[in-house]
């Protein structure tokens, strides 16, 4: 696994400080508003650009072009990263998955990936729009299903997210007030290898589900408007967890012949406080299973589809794991759907 942060560090009261100018238009309880963003304990973020450049970022279209100069620069940190671990080339890579919600770009970034990295001229190419912070975890099962079939190939997932590029200064909601306060910038890679290519020891993806919720549309996603990305972000994201996700983990390690007690690490995406309370009560956790969740969070705040990638990243280069350990990623996102990715260390 490889990640990678933007050169700019920008903590949250600094933050604050950049959009008190935007909120005042509407809100008079400024206060209030300032509490918010406090209330989603995220001590900064990593930005694509420094923050006093987003003030003249006015437009989608000059927007969207600052995402895709920095999407690529700051995927291929996450590539060589993610290579340099697995001891294995460029030119080793026989599949590339790229995942992002918070940009567009045609050709995609895999294929100028291709071309400044130089992978081979035969890789296969899978971008995926649209999954949002489901994708990290949908797209490391989906690489694991085409390995299946492919048992002698190497594949890359790639997360890319930008969020501070899909600023909408001129929607004074609730929900992108809160989104302002919680979304960050980061990439993730994973590196994974066909049976063939396995080695006796080491991480190892045993088993993936997907599960839909049905009529759930707008809990989560974007309104495509005039101005890029406006948020579509509904309160009742804690609630559907707590509704689903321990009869879908009980039924999901049921067909693998576990439970919840056999789960030694739990990786969870970063959805923000409530989210993670939520996993904690319906899962019945100890109180320290979310801890790297709950960090990554404080240090680098929600990063989309990256952000399960990066609590991963982070327990795998620990030195806390055991061989044979069971873990279980968890993601969820628009759809509504959630993603469950079972490993063993």
């Amino acid at each position: 696994m490889g990640t990678a942060l933007p050169p700019h560090y920008a903590d949250q009261e600094q933050i604050i400080a950049a959009l008190r100018k935007l909120w005042s238009r509407e809100h008079f309880n400024l206060e209030r508003i300032e509490e918010m963003h406090r209330a989603v304990q995220v001590g900064g973020r990593y930005l694509a650009l420094p923050v006093d450049d987003y003030e003249g970022m006015v437009t989608f279209a000059q927007r969207n072009a600052a995402w895709t100069q920095a999407a690529v620069d700051i995927g291929e940190r996450a590539i060589h990263a993610a290579l340099k671990k697995a001891d294995l080339k460029v030119t080793d890579v026989d599949h590339l998955f790229f995942v992002t919600v918070t940009g567009i770009a045609t050709p995609s970034i895999d294929a100028r990936l291709v071309n400044r990295m130089g992978f081979r001229t035969d890789i296969k190419r899978t971008p995926i729009f649209g999954l949002g912070c489901v994708a990290g975890a949908a797209g490391t099962a989906r690489a694991v299903d085409y390995l299946k079939g492919h048992p002698n190939e190497v594949a890359v997932v790639l997360s890319v997210e930008l969020c501070s590029l899909t600023l909408q200064r001129e929607d004074l909601s609730i929900p992108n007030i809160i989104a302002t306060g919680l979304f960050g910038d980061g990439a993730a890679a994973v590196v994974l290898g066909g049976a063939a290519r396995a080695s006796a020891s080491g991480p190892k993806v045993l088993a993936t589900r997907s599960v839909f919720y049905k009529d759930t549309e707008r809990i989560m996603g974007w309104d495509v408007v005039d101005g890029g990305f406006k948020i579509v972000l509904s309160a009742k994201v804690p609630a559907l967890v707590r509704e689903h996700i321990r009869g879908d983990v009980d039924s999901f390690l049921g067909s693998q012949r576990l439970r919840r007690q056999d789960i030694r690490h739990w990786v969870a995406h970063t959805g923000g406080p409530k989210v993670l309370d939520a996993f904690q009560a319906a899962l019945e956790l100890p109180p320290d299973a979310l801890a790297r969740s709950w960090s990554s969070l404080k240090e680098t705040g929600n990063l989309s589809s990256a952000s399960v990638l990066f609590v991963l990243n982070d327990l795998m280069t620990s030195g806390t794991t055991a061989s044979k350990e069971h873990g279980l990623l968890l993601a969820m996102g628009p759809g509504f759907c959630s993603e469950l990715v079972l490993f063993q260390c």
